[in-house]
């Protein structure tokens, strides 16, 4: 497996920055976008709207690929800003992967906020310049909401400071252990899209995130059977699964999803937690730093702690 590019050391970046906000996938609602933006001024944040960010179309896109890759490039370029935010996830972005100019973000690298149909491109920029991914809220997906949005992390994780999440943000633990590594993961159905293409997500070493939305237990079940089949449990050193928001099946048994996980990953070895509001969420989405150390430790209780940055 290729090793992943060393980690970029992102300054601290404090309220009163500005925020270059794009839409590489979906578009979003009109009173969700104001609603959104609103929010982050109310933090001390200033938004900026990238020139194509509130397109409609074609289809489900937020833009074309030229305007929404245009868009992403002139957001980490733009020198009044030091923040990237997506709109939302959706769908899209995974046509953007051949586009990205690596150069153009290195040179101007800034913490970058997303999630869900964001994760392809959040992991490229991780695996290939160090980038540290931002899986948290979005502007139109969770600052609109009035309590969308987890700030003791949010904060935490622009300052560069190391933070801890557990029961409060809904972790609890399926198999004990202990367990450290470098964080990452994303949306669990985006990181098997990959797998099989040159943008593959590198998980060994790594202390990995699952989350989804709406997927049934059988194809949360297939989706870890395709990674295991793949390779991409080996060298994992744990496993912490999201809120894992609706991802029921109607009628089904009390606690399918739990025995689900613990039936797939039967074989893997290391601590599995579950719960932790980080993605697709019901409320106060979490801030992960993907590429950092993490801890976790999972007992009694469930306890994830984010390293700092330096």
């Amino acid at each position: 497996m290729t090793a992943r590019a060393q980690l970029i050391a992102l300054g601290p970046v404090s309220p009163g920055a500005g925020v270059s906000v794009v839409a590489p996938a979906s578009f979003a609602r009109q009173d969700r976008i104001e609603d959104g933006a609103k929010a982050l001024r109310a933090l001390g944040f200033e938004p900026r709207f990238q020139e194509h960010a509130l397109g409609r179309g074609p289809l489900f896109f937020a833009g074309t690929q030229e305007e929404r890759i245009a868009d992403l490039h002139a957001a980490f370029s733009a020198g009044e800003t030091q923040v990237v935010m997506s709109l939302r996830g959706g769908y899209g972005s995974n046509y953007l992967l051949e586009q990205l100019d690596l150069d153009v973000i290195r040179k101007h690298p800034k913490p970058f906020f997303a999630y869900s149909d964001l994760t392809g491109i959040q992991l490229h920029l991780l695996d290939e310049i160090g980038l540290p991914a931002f899986h948290g809220p979005m502007l139109a997906a969770d600052f609109y909401l009035e309590d969308g949005v987890h700030l003791p992390s949010f904060h935490a994780a622009l300052a560069g400071d190391a933070y801890g999440v557990g029961a409060a943000e809904g972790m609890r633990t399926l198999k004990a252990g202990q367990a450290k590594g470098v964080l990452y993961g994303g949306c669990l159905s985006i990181l098997v899209s990959l797998l099989g293409t040159r943008w593959e997500p590198r998980t060994e070493g790594t202390l990995l995130y699952l989350e989804d939305v709406g997927a049934k237990p059988y194809q949360v079940d297939r989706m870890l059977w395709h990674l295991g089949k793949a390779g991409k449990l080996e060298g994992v050193t744990g496993i912490i699964f999201g809120e894992m928001l609706d991802c029921v099946s109607p009628g089904a048994e009390a606690g399918l999803l739990e025995k689900t996980i613990l039936s797939a990953l039967s074989d893997f070895e290391g601590p599995i937690a579950l719960g932790l509001r980080s993605g697709h969420v019901s409320r106060q989405n979490v801030t992960l730093t993907f590429g950092v150390e993490a801890d976790l430790d999972a007992g009694d209780g469930a306890e994830l702690t984010v390293g700092s940055r330096e």
